[in-house]
């Protein structure tokens, strides 16, 4: 199946309604995903990126029915990651000689993955490429995830195909960000930027600036996951803009396991302080033995704080707590505040664990944290009121 964007430009890609794990079981993806390929067919033919490597024999096989795989002037491979490179050796094999374009960085990327010679062509920052009539321009955005990503722009139809940016794990037949839920696309495409760009944000910055500073016609940007953005395509680029400038809205995050219920008593009567001290703000509970991480992690994004909970077990921190903490640190989330919680039984080390990985991950510590022995009893449940409430004193936002 193909989809015609505009004029001589084709999706040619593969939609997977039944993805629900991404980077091994690291991302959940709960509405699917799509790997967008796209084929140029102007004076010269340009196949944009392939799909995931389970998908490879049938993305050929609908590719050929489109078009003669040897008129195929050129490949541009975008990035190397398998979801979006994994079907190009099965396609090398049809036309082994074709040349594909793409960073330095991508040599190395796709030698490394697949061991082959192709022939490569290497392209930076302002060269072009002609396909007739019209122009590829390259750009290069390393770190856009990977350190061998880049865009592509076509001149004349002013399409924009920019990889992993603005996109989302999201499934649709409709394909384009008009037709599709709004509320479903934008949760997709913050969960997105939270749990994969976030470390980047200061990149981010800098090449979007770039590309506007080029005075390039948008009509429409091409993504490499989820749909296409054709209605307004400028409103993802300043909701990026917005997510990459230390992202907060005026809400609170308490993040916890629990044993015997002791460190969820602690949450729920710090999460009833903070309401009495900030009516205002939106306090959101989430139990990490019940809840999906990268759900969590989103949350955790447009947070202003968060609190962080779990009881002493073996001198240490539950397992579900010092994964997802180990997420956050690799997250490098900024001008953000925390604290730390637990009940304990004799030795009592989990606020403190829970505190110095939250300082390493340039959270800004608010106190040394509350820590309660056993079970909570009135006395116990009155003192994490209290604190909750001098929490929301010392976080506005």
């Amino acid at each position: 199946m193909s989809l015609n964007i505009k004029n001589n430009v084709y999706w040619v890609g593969k939609i997977d309604w039944e993805l629900r794990k991404f980077h091994g079981g690291e991302y959940s993806t709960h509405r699917g995903t799509t790997y967008n390929s796209y084929l140029i067919k102007e004076d010269k033919i340009a196949l944009f990126d392939t799909v995931w490597a389970p998908f490879s024999k049938e993305f050929v096989s609908n590719l050929a029915k489109e078009i003669d795989l040897s008129k195929i002037d050129f490949i541009i491979a975008s990035h190397a990651e398998i979801d979006h490179s994994g079907a190009l050796p099965e396609l090398m094999r049809h036309i082994p000689n074709t040349p594909i374009y793409c960073t330095k960085n991508g040599v190395k990327s796709l030698q490394g993955h697949y061991h082959q010679d192709w022939n490569f062509n290497v392209v930076k920052t302002g060269d072009r490429l002609s396909l007739g009539q019209k122009e590829l321009v390259f750009i290069e955005a390393p770190m856009l995830h990977w350190p061998d990503s880049m865009f592509c722009y076509l001149t004349e139809d002013n399409i924009l195909f920019s990889n992993d940016a603005f996109g989302q794990h999201y499934a649709s037949e409709y394909m384009f960000n008009d037709l599709v839920d709004q509320s479903e696309l934008f949760s997709e495409g913050i969960k997105y930027y939270a749990n994969i760009l976030t470390p980047y944000s200061p990149m981010v910055i800098k090449k979007i600036k770039e590309i506007l500073g080029f005075n390039l016609p948008l009509d429409i940007i091409c993504t490499s996951h989820g749909v296409i953005w054709r209605n307004k395509p400028e409103q993802i680029v300043e909701r990026y803009l917005d997510w990459a400038d230390n992202y907060q809205e005026n809400q609170i995050s308490i993040i916890y396991d629990t044993m015997w219920n002791g460190t969820r008593v602690m949450a729920e009567k710090i999460a009833k302080g903070i309401k009495e001290g900030d009516k205002e703000v939106n306090v959101k509970l989430f139990n990490l033995d019940k809840r999906d991480k990268n759900d969590v992690i989103t949350e955790v994004f447009k947070s202003k704080a968060i609190m962080v909970g779990s009881p002493t077990i073996n001198r240490g921190i539950l397992v579900s707590v010092a994964g997802i903490l180990e997420e956050i640190k690799g997250l490098k989330f900024k001008n953000k505040k925390a604290a730390a919680f637990g009940c304990y039984g004799w030795s009592g080390e989990s606020v403190k664990i829970i505190n110095a990985i939250l300082k390493e991950s340039g959270f800004n510590i608010v106190d040394e944290g509350l820590r309660v022995m056993w079970n909570p009893d009135n006395e116990s449940m009155a003192s994490c009121i209290e604190y909750g409430r001098q929490f929301a004193l010392n976080v506005p936002l």
